[in-house]
């Protein structure tokens, strides 16, 4: 599946990466470059991406600052847990995600093992027990996608690009089933100004015990004034508005 968006905007291979007899087994044919399934599954993806630039640009801010990769083997996350520490075909993506590409040609199902704890499966909301493989049903459409329990992740809005503007507030999207933290960090994404303090750092706690989500300014950077973001329970309709205009704020689900 990770091939066949490979050039579809332009229906060309580009530049040659591979010799003609590897290429001529491994890259998909011309006319599949023009398969309307194939734009629908690029445009989903693509969507996506930029939904979770909040989360991608906070884990990178994360790997810059502690050198911990963004794509993670998972015994680096669960050391003392044997059965992850020999799985090779799937990893986590940040601190709360975790990736299983689909690899076999048609696959139906696709078989993961899921660490220790609760889990929650990104598409469907079904909340899973760790511990053990979990299997769930595939299409050319689904790479299957878990994140923990107690995990906080930004959602922001569709776009077009990376600095095109939207008014939409980021989601803070809560999995219950634990207690979790994540870090929000934004800065403008192209110069270093972040250097001299002009970035936001926000932790978000998730306390599963009184469903509270309390927000917290690193005062080392701008200190939001009306910064406006949506909360929600994963997989529920219903969210809740919270206005950070200081340090600190809270909101119970």
């Amino acid at each position: 599946m990770l091939r066949l968006p490979w050039g579809w905007d332009m229906g060309t291979y580009g530049p040659a990466e591979l010799d003609s007899q590897v290429a001529a087994v491994t890259l998909p044919k011309p006319e599949d470059l023009h398969n309307k399934a194939v734009v629908g599954i690029c445009r989903q993806y693509l969507n996506l991406r930029y939904q979770l630039l909040p989360y991608l640009y906070s884990a990178v801010a994360e790997t810059h600052a502690t050198g911990l990769p963004l794509m993670r083997s998972l015994w680096l996350a669960y050391p003392e847990d044997a059965k992850a520490s020999v799985v090779e075909d799937a990893y986590l993506w940040g601190e709360s995600m975790l990736v299983a590409p689909v690899l076999e040609p048609g696959a139906t199902h696709r078989t993961t093992y899921l660490p220790r704890g609760v889990w929650w499966d990104y598409w469907s909301n079904v909340r899973l027990d760790g511990g053990s493989e979990v299997t769930r049903e595939v299409t050319l459409e689904t790479m299957p996608l878990y994140v923990k329990a107690g995990a906080i992740v930004p959602v922001g809005p569709v776009k077009q690009f990376t600095g095109e503007t939207s008014s939409e507030p980021v989601v803070l999207r809560v999995y219950p089933g634990a207690d979790g933290v994540m870090t929000l960090y934004e800065d403008d994404g192209v110069s270093f100004d972040y250097e001299k303090g002009a970035f936001t750092r926000i932790l978000c706690s998730w306390n599963d015990s009184s469903r509270a989500l309390s927000l917290t300014v690193d005062p080392k950077g701008r200190i939001p004034r009306g910064r406006v973001f949506s909360v929600q329970i994963a997989g529920a309709e219903a969210s809740k508005r919270l206005t950070l205009s200081g340090g600190s704020a809270a909101v119970s689900l």
